[in-house]
């Protein structure tokens, strides 16, 4: 055991945080720490850490381990470039590298037993420099500096002119060089597009220390850990697994401790009731089992009532018309800045009732697409139509429409004055803002929170198209899930850039990989990109030495033949689920028919438990029947 949490209670006035906290984290273990926004999962790093102190329990760490910190705001080098400031990770390794030249230069001055010494002596700086892997230190620099998503011309950069987000990856670069015996992350994802967390990835998998980590990426989370410690209304609660056996156990935790809660209210209720009516007896005989029974139903310990989850809420949003089928068509778009091409000859279609997820690298022009989309960029060729009756509604991490001297409860009433109260505050709780935050100027809000408004009235609008840049930035996961059911239940289209790949898969029908400036198109979530990936980057990136005009046409051709071979690939795989779910649900109509007659057969009309048996099977035929045939008509 590397690292003990025991009885951790931590308060903030009178507000507490967490309670009676304990769980433990074994040598090498990869654990996630979860919860919603505000749940205590940064204070609770913190603690063990020592840069706070908790207000009961004990933080135990296995004597001589050490642990590192990514810290959000680290110091660094006053006049370093990248490569630099990564080098102070390894002065112990330099320090050793230089004792060794320094050993070899002596040796060709020495003879006999000073020469045997020294000799000796370069053997033990050898071995140790060989165990910090000192031969290929520099490589391993690069190597984690690329992982990154830094390129070999990053590397002189001056640490003091790079962007937040930025140093972010340089504190996370030099973080994971040092290699501490336990890794404590907070949110290691932000700042990093997909293929540098695909590489962090595979970096913490192999990883040989033990590692504490707090993100909202759950694709991320679904890779790496084995155990998850959840704080949940201030307790916590362990779950051995990765995120997906987390989610499964505490939705059947959470449902066993809602159904014991109403099991003992119903046998309170009773236990009142038979009270009540011994009592009206007014006889001595039933005021003394009255009494008795009130003593014992002074015994019980109540439960308590569990708490609604903002996971329970279903917010549907619903355009006020109906767009064509036709609803984007982008043709030949292409776009550089100061001589860079971004990208070149994007054409794509969509269509109604589609959710289009748009990824890439960096730097790939994601959000310029989305701007020029919306009409608030010009492409430098190409242009973009909408189709007949379609309506957009857009949602720009920069660009916020809000009235910043209004609260955020009359920021939704007064543009949508048909929502009662209850709605509103439904819809704002969705979104992160519950009790007295609803009634706060939007003025003092983070641009993170400001967002988050934006979000929830962008739902509210009635557009029958959205376009949305990183709409899962500053949500819980709890949110994000609630985002993800009414995107999936929304009636129009959906366009949107993301870097979260459990958002992509819960919710993308396609995606475009903005790649090798083209786009290349997939026909399912991110899954399926992932299986794909190698196959039609290939097809649709490979260059020819031919004209360009002749490889712009053979590009074209290969687009058309691989759509059509996805799209008839995916017709045949709904053909075949289509006539199992037919199959299906004749042999449900058929066994319902059949239980119907059994039951009005006369040797049944007075064997209660067969009738029993027959309801209760004729109800799980109708609860089947239900789902097989809401499956068919999303189908069909």
């Amino acid at each position: 055991m590397i690292l003990a949490c025991q009885n951790i209670t931590k308060s903030f006035g009178a507000d507490l945080l967490m309670e009676d906290v304990t769980f433990h984290i074994e040598d090498k273990e990869k654990t996630a720490v979860v919860g919603i926004n505000g749940a205590g999962k940064t204070t609770l790093l913190r603690i063990i850490l020592g840069l706070e102190s908790a207000d009961e329990g004990e933080v135990i760490l296995a004597k001589g381990k050490k642990t590192g910190y990514l810290a959000q705001h680290q110091e660094m080098l006053a006049d370093a470039t990248i490569y630099e400031e990564l080098l102070t990770v390894k002065q112990h390794v330099i320090q050793l590298e230089q004792k060794l030249r320094a050993a070899e230069a002596r040796m060709k001055h020495c003879q006999g037993a000073e020469l045997s010494e020294l000799m000796e002596q370069y053997h033990r700086l050898n071995q140790a420099f060989e165990q910090e892997n000192g031969y290929a230190y520099k490589s391993e620099i690069t190597g984690v500096l690329k992982g990154l998503g830094f390129s070999e011309d990053d590397f002189s950069k001056k640490t003091a002119l790079l962007s937040g987000g930025e140093k972010t990856r340089v504190s996370l670069a030099k973080l994971l060089l040092a290699k501490p015996d336990l890794l404590l992350l907070d949110e290691p994802t932000n700042h990093l597009d997909l293929s540098s967390i695909t590489w962090l990835e595979t970096y913490l998998q192999n990883y040989s220390g033990a590692l504490l980590l707090v993100s909202h990426d759950r694709y991320f989370l679904d890779k790496i850990v084995s155990k998850v410690i959840e704080l949940e209304n201030g307790r916590c609660f362990v779950y051995q697994g990765n995120y997906g056996d987390y989610v499964k156990k505490r939705d059947q935790r959470r449902a066993a401790k809602l159904q014991a809660y109403q099991k003992q209210q119903e046998e309170i209720r009773h236990q009142e009731e038979v009270i009540s009516r011994l009592k009206s007896f007014n006889r001595e005989k039933s005021i003394r089992r009255a009494e008795s029974r009130e003593k014992a139903l002074e015994k019980i310990v109540p439960l308590d009532k569990p708490e609604t989850l903002r996971a329970d809420m279903h917010l549907t949003f619903s355009p006020d018309v109906v767009s064509g089928n036709d609803v984007l068509t982008a043709t030949d778009l292409s776009k550089s800045y100061d001589g860079r091409q971004l990208f070149s000859q994007v054409s794509f279609q969509i269509r109604r009732k589609e959710r289009v997820a748009i990824i890439g690298g960096n730097g790939t022009g994601k959000t310029t697409l989305l701007r020029i989309i919306n009409g608030l960029e010009t492409p430098d060729t190409g242009s973009v139509s909408l189709g007949a009756k379609v309506t957009v509604g857009y949602y720009d991490q920069e660009y916020h429409v809000l009235h910043m001297e209004k609260t955020l409860f009359d920021e939704i009433a007064d543009t949508y004055p048909f929502m009662t109260q209850t709605e509103i505050r439904n819809v704002l709780a969705a979104f992160l803002f519950t009790g007295d935050q609803v009634f706060a100027p939007i003025s003092t809000l983070s641009g993170g929170e400001q967002g988050r408004v934006s979000l929830a009235k962008l739902m509210l609008s009635g557009a029958n198209f959205l376009i949305l840049d990183e709409p899962t930035n500053h949500l819980d996961i709890v949110s994000k899930e609630v985002l993800e059911r009414a995107l999936n239940n929304y009636e129009g289209t959906v366009l949107y850039v993301s870097h979260d790949r459990y958002f992509i898969n819960q919710t993308a029908t396609r995606i475009l990989d903005l790649t090798n400036q083209t786009v290349v198109p997939y026909l399912g979530n991110y899954d399926y990109y992932l299986e794909k990936r190698e196959e039609l980057t290939a097809a649709f990136t490979k260059t020819d030495t031919a004209e360009e005009p002749r490889r712009q046409e053979q590009s074209e051709n290969k687009l058309s033949w691989l759509q059509q071979k996805e799209l008839k690939a995916m017709q045949r795989k709904k053909e075949n689920r289509l006539q199992q779910l037919e199959d299906s649900i004749e042999q449900l109509e058929k066994r319902i028919a059949a239980l119907d007659e059994e039951t009005a057969l006369p040797e049944n009309a007075s064997n209660a438990a067969r009738l029993l048996e027959l309801s209760t099977e004729r109800a799980q035929c109708e609860e089947s029947l239900l789902e097989l045939m809401e499956e068919w008509e999303t189908l069909s």
